[in-house]
């Protein structure tokens, strides 16, 4: 019996270990940095490995060879708007960032391809979007674990600092602060665009609230687009009507979108308008 039961309780325990999941802390474990420069935001997700009494640069991290900067995937830097880095336009995204460490001074890389664990299998200068050189610093205290921050900041600029064992390497990028908060600014003293009514009347729509203020942002809306209106503002304009009671307005403006969908070649909103112009004419 004591024999039956001690097999029970392996197979039991085995069982129990086979869906269980064995949790250790990541030899580089993962980090992300999130920082607003200006107006853009930066983004930065790597794994930090540890010195642990190695010597690194020149040693661990060879010089004049491509760096994966950091351990196991891509480091990948995002940008929420176009930068400048080493005079060159980076747009907006998301890249892999690679460095090549040299004595006097690194090769920085922004790589377009960020699907790679570690580099890449073959090398692709194509997919460069940006790079730039940078020179190495000294430091006097010990950085024990790698380390990428987004520091020195301005409203135009900011700094990518690398920092490992007792080197910093600093990468100045720009933004476009200036000119976003133009636009902003520009846009907001003219009002709201055709955009900004149609969403504003399709909530109201879509929410049961003032049908009448719906009716009246949708005609600003397609007022401003008057040259070319839209099938599917027509078609939200048609609803708006429908709902408020005039079906024979709303079936006259669901055929002006059915006619521009048509000419659209879109199907969808092709039998949506033929299916309430029938209903509405009942």
């Amino acid at each position: 019996m004591k024999r039956k039961i001690a097999v029970i309780a392996t197979v039991l325990l085995t069982v129990t270990l086979g869906f269980s999941q064995v949790k250790t802390p990541a030899a580089s474990p993962a980090a992300k940095v999130q920082q607003t420069v200006g107006l853009t935001e930066i983004t930065v997700e790597y794994s930090r490995p540890s010195a642990k009494g190695r010597n690194i640069f020149g040693n661990l991290v060879p010089f004049g060879k491509i760096w994966r900067a950091g351990a196991n995937a891509n480091t990948i830097i995002t940008f929420s708007d176009n930068v400048v880095i080493g005079g060159k336009t980076l747009p907006k995204g998301e890249y892999a960032l690679y460095l090549t460490p040299k004595p006097d001074s690194w090769e920085v890389y922004f790589y377009s391809d960020t699907h790679n664990w570690g580099l890449p299998e073959k090398w692709n200068e194509e997919k460069i979007a940006a790079k730039a050189t940078a020179k190495p610093f000294a430091l006097n205290n010990y950085v024990e674990t790698f380390t990428i921050g987004i520091n020195t900041l301005d409203n135009d600029y900011g700094h990518i600092d690398i920092s490992w064992e007792k080197t910093l390497v600093s990468i100045k990028f720009e933004v476009p602060t200036a000119k976003i908060a133009h636009e902003s600014i520009e846009k907001a003293l003219s009002g709201p665009d055709a955009e900004d009514f149609y969403n504003a009347a399709n909530y109201y729509y879509q929410s049961g609230a003032d049908i009448h203020k719906a009716l009246e942002w949708i005609n600003k809306a397609i007022q401003i687009r008057a040259k070319e209106v839209p099938f599917w503002y027509l078609r939200l304009k048609s609803l708006i009507q429908a709902k408020a009671g005039d079906k024979k307005g709303a079936i006259e403006t669901a055929q002006r979108s059915l006619d521009a969908a048509e000419k659209a070649g879109n199907a969808d909103y092709i039998k949506l308008n033929k299916d309430s112009i029938s209903d509405w004419s009942k």
